[in-house]
C-alpha cells in the first residue's frame, strides 16, 4: 500500500509534513517526500491527514451482560468507523472483570475484530468497595488497568493500598469521581453538583501523590475539579486527566433540546466549566480525550429523564467533534488534539504504540479535517447520542489495522 501526497502528523516531532507512506507486511517501510512503487495499490491522500490509529481508553461494549446495548462486534465497528484502531474496555461488565477467567473469555472473544481491544479489571472484587482484586493475577492474565468504573472508591486506605498494589506493575488505577452524598439525583448539574467530583478528585490526588503512583481522573467536567488537577501536576507526573467530547462540546443547556440523549455522569455542566475544559486542553492539564462510549437501548433512554440510564455512545463522534469545536472553533493546535488521541493514551498504559515512524505497526487513520457530513445511524447497536442528524466536520475516510484497510467511507477503495 502507497499512501501518496498525505499531510503526516508526526506525535514524536511535533510536526505535519506532506510524505509519501510506503506499507508492507503489516509494517510502514518507508516515510519520505517522494516514493514510487509498481506493485503496491495507492491511496490518494492530497488534502488529507494522517495519523497513528486512534486509542480509545474509556469504552463500554456491554460484553459479557448486556449485549443487547453492544456487543465486541459491533463496538469494534463502530470503532473503526471512528478512526479507532485500539479500545480499552471498563470492567462494569456482568460480571464484572474481577477474576481472571472473566478477563480472558472477554480477550479471547475480542480476537480478529479487526482492532485491538484491551480490558480493565475491577479495583475491588464485585465492584462493592470492600476488598481489593487480586492484581497480581488479573495483571498475569492481561488486565493493563484497574478501575471501578462508574463507582468512586470512598474507603480512602483502600484506594491507597490499591495504588501502592498498582504501582508493581506500572498499571494506572482511573476513577470516576462523584462523591454520592452530593447527589440527589445523577444527570443533571443541579442534582449532582460539581462539588461531587471536586471533593473526591482532591482527596485521589493527594493520595497519588503520596503513593507516588500513577492515577487517571476518568471524565473530568469541572472547572474547580481542573484547578486541583493543574495544582497537584505541579507535584507528579502520575496523574493523568481525561475529558469526553460531550464536554467540551456541550453545557447543561443540551439537557431541555435532548433530554436523556444528553444525560450522562458526570452531567453536562455549565458554559463557565466548559470554557475551563478548554481552557485546561490548551495548558496541558488534561492529557487524553475518552469517550466514554456507553450504548443504551432505545427502551432504556425513552424512560423519564431520572430513570433512564446516563450515557451516549462517542466513537464515531470523536475525531469529528475534536477536529470541530477544538481546532477549527478555538484554534488549538491539530498535534496537540492526535497527541491526546493517540500517543498520550498509549504512554499512560504502557502501550507500544500511539505514534507512526518507519518500522512501527501500520495501524493508521487517514481523515478530512474540512470534510462536512450529517451524522446519521451509528454501527453501534444503540444510538443514543445527540449528535445524531447534526453536521459535523472533519470525517473519518480509512481506518487501517496492521496494513489493511478495516474502514473505509465508501466502497470505491479495494486494496
Amino acid at each position: 500500500m502507497l499512501i501518496k501526497n498525505i499531510n503526516f502528523i508526526d506525535t514524536i516531532n511535533d510536526s505535519i509534513t506532506k510524505v509519501d507512506m510506503l506499507v508492507a507486511n503489516g509494517v510502514v517501510t518507508a516515510i519520505e517526500e517522494h516514493i514510487d512503487s509498481d506493485d503496491a495499490c495507492v491511496i490518494d491522500g492530497n488534502g488529507l491527514y494522517i495519523s497513528h490509529g486512534l486509542i480509545d481508553t474509556h469504552v463500554h461494549f456491554r460484553d459479557p451482560g448486556q449485549t443487547y446495548k453492544e456487543d465486541l462486534a459491533t463496538g469494534a465497528a463502530a470503532a473503526k468507523r471512528g478512526g479507532y484502531t485500539a479500545v480499552l474496555l471498563m470492567a462494569n461488565t456482568k460480571p464484572v472483570v474481577d477474576s481472571a477467567e472473566i478477563l480472558e473469555d472477554i480477550l479471547n472473544r475480542s480476537k480478529n475484530l479487526g482492532i485491538s481491544i484491551y480490558q480493565n479489571a475491577t479495583v475491588t472484587k464485585g465492584m462493592l468497595g470492600e476488598e481489593l482484586v487480586d492484581m497480581d493475577a488479573l495483571h498475569k492474565a492481561g488486565a493493563i488497568g484497574f478501575t471501578d468504573d462508574g463507582k468512586p472508591i470512598m474507603k480512602a486506605k483502600l484506594l491507597y493500598d490499591a495504588l501502592i498494589e498498582a504501582k508493581k506493575y506500572d498499571a494506572p488505577i482511573s476513577l470516576h469521581e462523584e462523591d454520592p452524598f452530593f447527589i440527589k439525583k445523577a444527570g443533571k448539574n443541579e442534582t449532582a453538583p460539581a462539588i461531587a467530583e471536586a471533593v473526591m478528585v482532591a482527596r485521589d490526588a493527594y493520595l497519588a501523590v503520596k503513593a507516588v503512583s500513577k492515577l487517571n481522573f476518568q471524565h473530568i467536567s469541572s472547572a474547580d475539579s481542573l484547578e486541583i488537577i493543574r495544582n497537584y501536576k505541579k507535584y507528579t507526573d502520575k496523574i493523568f486527566a481525561e475529558v469526553t467530547p460531550h464536554h467540551f462540546t456541550l453545557t447543561e443547556e443540551a439537557v431541555e433540546k435532548h433530554g436523556t440523549l444528553a444525560k450522562m455522569n458526570p452531567p453536562l455542566r455549565t458554559a463557565a466549566d466548559r470554557e475551563a475544559i478548554i481552557e485546561a486542553i490548551k495548558d496541558g492539564t488534561i492529557d487524553i480525550i475518552a469517550t466514554d462510549h456507553a450504548p443504551h437501548a432505545a427502551e432504556e433512554k425513552a424512560k423519564d429523564f431520572f430513570s433512564a440510564p446516563s450515557g451516549i455512545i462517542g466513537l464515531e463522534t470523536a475525531l469529528p467533534l475534536a477536529i470541530s469545536e477544538l481546532h477549527h472553533k478555538h484554534g488549538i493546535d491539530l498535534i496537540k488534539i492526535i497527541k491526546m488521541l493517540t500517543i498520550n493514551p498509549a504512554r499512560l498504559y504502557g502501550l507500544e504504540e500511539g505514534s507512526i515512524k518507519v518500522g512501527s505497526k501500520a495501524d493508521l487513520v487517514i481523515f478530512d479535517i474540512n470534510k462536512e457530513f450529517i451524522y446519521e445511524k451509528s454501527s453501534s447497536k444503540s444510538q443514543n447520542s445527540p449528535f445524531l442528524g447534526e453536521k459535523l466536520k472533519g470525517k473519518v475516510i480509512y481506518t487501517i489495522k496492521n496494513g489493511e484497510v478495516v474502514y473505509s467511507e465508501d466502497d470505491r477503495f479495494n486494496c
